[in-house]
């Protein structure tokens, strides 16, 4: 009666085992989630334009560093959010060529959000446009790779 108490035991302990790896393989995998995984991405950055000596600068403010002229990047099948805050003393228009996509016209002290949902790479143009377009900077788009689109030894580093 022992001995057959001691196999019940083992064969208790084994199959939970195997059940308990059964069970972290299964939600290992993603298959049990309490919430959704996959969520719009976005960029979200903040610039401002500046007149300093009759110039006419964008000065990078959030998710940017404090350059002048910022080489703004995003990435594609992402929102790229941006606002414009206008901290000069004239009116200013942020106008990126290529996308065909501009703020509104900005009084000093006002702000405008532009939203961009790039689709292709590419390095685009911004200006501030008034009387005439003043080259400013560039907006660049590039894109990242999901891992699971990586091939031979690259899918091994992973």
């Amino acid at each position: 009666m022992i001995v057959n108490n001691k196999k019940l035991i083992v064969i208790v302990i084994i199959a939970g085992v195997i059940g308990l790896g059964a069970m972290i393989g299964f939600i290992g995998q993603g298959n049990v989630r309490h919430v959704e995984i996959f969520w719009k991405e976005k960029v979200e950055q903040t610039v401002a334009f500046e007149d300093v000596n009759g110039e006419v600068q964008l000065k990078g403010i959030s998710g940017i560093s404090g350059e002048l002229n910022p080489h703004l990047i995003s990435r594609t099948s992402f929102a790229y959010i941006l606002t414009i805050v206008n901290n000069g003393d004239k009116h200013h228009r942020l106008y990126i060529e290529g996308l065909e996509i501009q703020s509104n016209l900005l009084e000093p002290g006002q702000q405008d959000v532009i939203t961009i949902h790039p689709t292709e790479e590419g390095l685009y143009k911004y200006y501030d446009k008034r009387e005439k377009l003043e080259h400013l900077g560039f907006l660049e788009i590039r894109t990242v790779v999901p891992s699971d689109e990586f091939t031979g030894f690259l899918r091994d580093m992973i």
